[in-house]
């Protein structure tokens, strides 16, 4: 009976862990690299844990190390909390390296006249000018005033009207109230179709590449909405480009 409860264990204890892994990683939006990172760490937990069900090793193997690891703990607290605020400039900046070398951490969303980026981590928004008086500009180096004569331009196009919007709102909150005639504009803005979502499109907008799994899908919509989303003083517009997105990949469309 002992040996039937110890090859269950062994069979159950992979499978087990392995979906609660999948959990985490998307409740707390964990991209491929971390799940990875956990995976690896939790296979080498997980054989330590067999080899005591199995009796090839003492209960003590892991619990020495653990009261060792503790004990250190509690007599370098002080020195670990004097060392947080370096560990927490170190993460920023490798977290910042780490985005605009051009990984997943980063998507983008083209319309007729603009490229835009979005950064998942920050929320940030930059973008390039398309086309027009200000052509090959990036937004973050006009000012207002220009941003302002690029949205009377962006008019005959919704999805790039809605997307400098987006940018608008973000960078600067009080634009609307210098804006002229901006009932109309959204008026017109309402009447012209919206582009058509296509796979490329979809992979562009989440920041995967061809070939992305469904739960890297997920991984990407939720961290994107959590920094997209209107209630978190995201935008509508792309709150709406990325649910379509993953929608269109899901094949819910």
């Amino acid at each position: 009976m002992l040996i039937l409860l110890r090859l269950l264990a062994i069979l159950l204890i992979p499978v087990l862990g392995y979906m609660g892994l999948r959990r985490l990683a998307i409740r707390y939006s964990l991209n491929q690299r971390q799940f990875n990172l956990l995976l690896l760490l939790s296979a080498m937990l997980g054989v330590i844990v067999i080899l005591i069900v199995l009796g090839r090793i003492p209960p003590s193997f892991i619990l020495a190390p653990i009261m060792v690891a503790g004990t250190f703990l509690l007599r370098n607290l002080h020195l670990l909390i004097r060392l947080l605020p370096l560990w927490q400039m170190f993460r920023k900046k490798t977290h910042t390296a780490y985005g605009s070398s051009g990984g997943n951490d980063s998507s983008s969303i083209r319309t007729r006249f603009l490229q835009m980026e979005l950064q998942h981590s920050t929320g940030d928004m930059d973008g390039e000018v398309l086309e027009g008086a200000h052509r090959g500009a990036r937004l973050s180096a006009l000012d207002l005033a220009a941003l302002m004569a690029l949205v009377d331009e962006c008019r005959v196009d919704n999805d790039s009207l809605q997307l400098l919007e987006a940018y608008l709102d973000r960078v600067h909150p009080q634009w609307r109230g210098q804006s002229e005639g901006q009932g109309e504009a959204q008026g017109q803005g309402g009447t012209v179709a919206e582009e058509k979502m296509d796979r490329a499109t979809a992979l562009e907008i989440l920041g995967l590449t061809d070939g992305a799994t469904e739960d890297e899908i997920v991984l990407a919509h939720r961290r994107l909405m959590q920094k997209m989303h209107p209630d978190r003083g995201g935008s509508g517009y792309l709150a709406k480009k990325i649910n379509a997105a993953r929608d269109f990949l899901l094949g819910r469309h």
